[in-house]
């Protein structure tokens, strides 16, 4: 299953006109945000690197946009990344993510093409059951019953109470991670079957996207789910180069709040939006994901040859 949904992945994008490309996955920076933790190593050997700290990257997000700096077109990307500390019944440490990047579209246009993807991927595997869109503030209103940008901490322990949920490790959490918590336990699981679509979500859960002035502030970020699995998180990427590195040092300062290591920001990155990022939308699909689904599995232990434990 797995090799037939990536060659159909592979197929798409090539009648798309839509360039394969490779890189790194070693990096000498990292991804400040606090949600994700890199796996650091360091290398010996010859040249200037020699006894460098190196970083196994969360995503190639960083140098897939400096390739579009460079005039790439638009890309994609199927390879492996690494997240330290997630492993469970949809995690896995190791894994394997579809990233792609469309020059000039915006996050609207990006969720159409998640649909014909995800229809094309599953044609005579798993039908779509029906189409839906969400804004973010809307699901909190619908499901919890709160509005999201007004509601204090307070509130939503109270809310989490009243579904029987106890909140672990919550001493340094913000209200975003409460947030985050009341998204994940009371609002997700109800979501249902079929593909959905969430958009507008808070500037402040959104590090790489444009934001857009309205009242609240929300970012051009969407997140897609399929059958209630969260499945893929897409933006209209943030060209700036200046606001992007202000939003870093913001992460960085979160992290230290959290007590977490701090750690180096990618420079290169930053020097190629300063040469020019084209106007692009881009999107991070879990595979491993996919291929769960597609099987009917309930674990993505079930669909990896071998998942962490027994690597």
């Amino acid at each position: 299953m797995r090799a037939r949904l990536v060659r159909r992945i592979r197929t798409f994008f090539d009648r798309a006109g839509v360039l394969e490309v490779d890189t790194p996955a070693l990096s000498v920076a990292a991804t400040p945000a606090p949600h994700l933790a890199s796996f650091r190593t360091r290398y010996h050997g010859p040249g200037a690197l020699d006894g460098q700290a190196l970083y196994l990257h969360t995503s190639p997000e960083f140098a897939m946009k400096r390739l579009l700096a460079a005039g790439s077109g638009s890309i994609y990307q199927l390879c492996k990344v690494f997240r330290d500390g997630e492993a469970g019944s949809n995690h896995n440490p190791e894994f394997t993510l579809l990233e792609w990047y469309r020059v000039d579209y915006d996050h609207l246009d990006l969720m159409d093409e998640v649909e014909l993807l995800l229809t094309a991927v599953l044609t005579g595997i798993l039908p779509l059951a029906g189409v839906h869109h969400w804004a973010w503030r809307d699901l909190f209103l619908e499901f919890a019953g709160v509005d999201p940008f007004v509601v204090t901490v307070g509130e939503l322990g109270g809310l989490l109470e009243k579904h029987a949920i106890v909140p672990v490790g919550m001493q340094d959490a913000d209200h975003d991670d409460w947030l985050d918590l009341v998204m994940t336990h009371v609002i997700e699981p109800r979501l249902g079957a079929g593909l959905v679509f969430v958009r507008d979500y808070p500037a402040s859960q959104a590090a790489l996207a444009r934001i857009r002035p309205t009242q609240p502030a929300v970012a051009s970020r969407f997140e897609a789910y399929l059958n209630g699995v969260e499945i893929a998180n897409g933006f209209h990427e943030l060209a700036d180069a200046g606001a992007q590195r202000s939003r870093f040092r913001q992460e960085l300062a979160r992290r230290d709040r959290r007590r977490l290591p701090a750690v180096p920001l990618d420079e290169r990155l930053l020097e190629a939006l300063a040469h020019g990022l084209p106007d692009c939308a881009g999107v991070a699909l879990g595979v491993d994901r996919l291929v769960m689904l597609a099987c009917g599995a309930r674990s993505l232990s079930d669909v990896l040859a071998f998942p962490f434990d027994r690597a």
